[in-house]
């Protein structure tokens, strides 16, 4: 019997959206499935050696807030000066307390979990960005390759 196969496309690049596909990719990778993570447009920011992720409260209004500020705060948050920074160190505050893995522990686990993780070649030569900009191992394709993968999977995933 064939291994089951996931694929994820990952189009974000801010903390709250770094962690689903990493989190999904090395968790199938341990039930067995062969995976791979297609990283394109915004996306391409998970695969920097330095990353400066921050959180999106603006494009998130299901974000949990404490003392009822999730009602108003997603509307109005982004527009007073330092509170992206703020709540980025929240957040990254919260998840360590909690024992949350960082993302460069998760993303480092899928590699060793064998789980492929692609650069769109046309994202990194829209952007104007560098081959040198990014973790080791990372591979760099097309969309056309990918879909060969991904056209065998058994779970599709767009993130």
């Amino acid at each position: 019997m064939e291994d089951k196969k996931l694929a994820i496309i990952a189009t974000k690049g801010s903390l709250d959206w770094a962690y689903p596909p990493f989190i999904l990719a090395s968790t199938a990778s341990a039930l067995g499935y062969e995976t791979q993570i297609f990283f394109t447009f915004y996306g391409l920011q998970l695969l920097k050696k330095k990353l400066a992720l921050e959180v999106t409260p603006l494009g998130n209004p299901g974000m949990p807030m404490p003392m009822g500020m999730d009602k108003w705060f997603p509307v109005l948050g982004l527009a007073l000066p330092g509170m992206q920074g703020m709540m980025t160190a929240m957040m990254k505050k919260k998840m360590k307390d909690k024992g949350v893995a960082s993302v460069e522990e998760l993303r480092e686990l899928c590699q060793e979990a064998e789980v492929k993780l692609i650069a769109c070649q046309m994202t990194v030569d829209l952007f104007d960005m560098d081959h040198s900009e990014f973790i080791e191992g990372v591979e760099y394709a097309g969309a056309a390759a990918f879909f060969e993968f991904a056209g065998e999977s058994d779970i599709c995933l767009y993130i």
